[in-house]
């Protein structure tokens, strides 16, 4: 019995799936660090920039994509 087996679907990483964006451009975003506490000392304009996505570097990023295959 000669049967052709499929390949394995590669799983994604859920904990990278739920830590980064992957844009249709394919640039990989994430949150800002520092915004947990001690927010007190920071200035609104700090405050302020955080809330934006940051781009991850072009070496962190090819590791990010081959956590998540199908984004």
């Amino acid at each position: 019995m000669n049967k052709t087996m499929a390949k394995q679907k590669i799983k994604t990483k859920k904990s990278a799936a739920k830590r980064f964006k992957i844009t249709k451009n394919g640039k990989v975003l994430r949150r800002a660090s520092g915004q947990s506490h001690f927010n007190a000392k920071q200035t609104s304009k700090q405050r302020r920039q955080k809330r934006k996505f940051i781009q991850v570097s072009k070496a962190e990023a090819r590791k990010i994509k081959k956590l998540m295959p199908y984004k």
